[in-house]
C-alpha cells in the first residue's frame, strides 16, 4: 500500500492505494495515523492529487483514475451507481434503491452510502435524504460545500 498526505481547501487529505488503485481517502485527515503497511509515495499519487485539488478549485467535474475500494458486491453495487450520478445532479436514498432494483432497500442503501472508502472520487456526496441533506462521513457541513461547489445545494 503506498499513501500521500496534502493539504486542500477542505484541510488534510489521506489518499492510500496499491497496483489495483485508488483504496480510500480521508478527509480531514490530520489526526489520522499513516498506513501501518504503508509507504509514503508522494509522486506515485501525484495525478491522483492533481485531478481532487484541481475539483475542490472547481476546474474539474470528474475523476479519470483507477478505482479499487473493495467492500462487498452490495457496497460495490451501490457505489458503482453513485458513479453515474452526473456533477451537480443528486439523488435520494430512495431513488437510488429504485434504480438499483430493490425498491424499499433505501436504508441498506445509505448503509452502503456511508461506508465509501473513497468520499468524493465515489460521489457519495451526491445522494440526499428524502427530506434534506441526510448524513456524510465528513459531516453536513462539507456535504453542503460539495453539493454548493458543484451547483445543487445553495451556497
Amino acid at each position: 500500500m503506498i499513501y500521500t498526505r496534502f493539504a486542500s481547501p477542505l484541510g488534510e487529505i489521506l489518499l492510500c492505494g496499491d497496483d489495483r488503485g485508488l483504496r480510500r481517502l480521508v478527509l480531514d485527515a490530520e489526526a489520522e495515523p499513516d498506513p501501518e503497511e504503508g509507504r509514503r509515495d508522494d509522486e506515485a499519487l501525484a495525478e491522483a492529487r492533481g485531478q481532487l485539488l484541481a475539483y475542490l478549485d472547481g476546474r474539474r467535474r470528474g475523476f479519470s483514475l483507477a478505482l479499487a475500494p473493495g467492500g462487498s458486491d452490495f457496497q460495490r453495487e451501490v457505489w458503482s451507481a453513485l458513479l453515474r450520478i452526473p456533477w451537480g445532479e443528486t439523488r435520494t436514498y430512495g431513488e437510488l434503491a429504485r434504480r438499483l432494483g430493490r425498491e424499499g432497500a433505501a436504508r441498506a442503501v445509505g448503509t452502503a452510502n456511508g461506508a465509501n472508502p473513497l468520499p468524493i472520487l465515489i460521489p457519495c456526496h451526491r445522494v440526499l435524504a428524502a427530506d434534506g441533506l441526510g448524513g456524510y462521513s465528513g459531516g453536513q457541513a462539507l456535504k453542503g460545500r460539495l453539493l454548493a461547489l458543484e451547483g445543487s445545494w445553495p451556497a
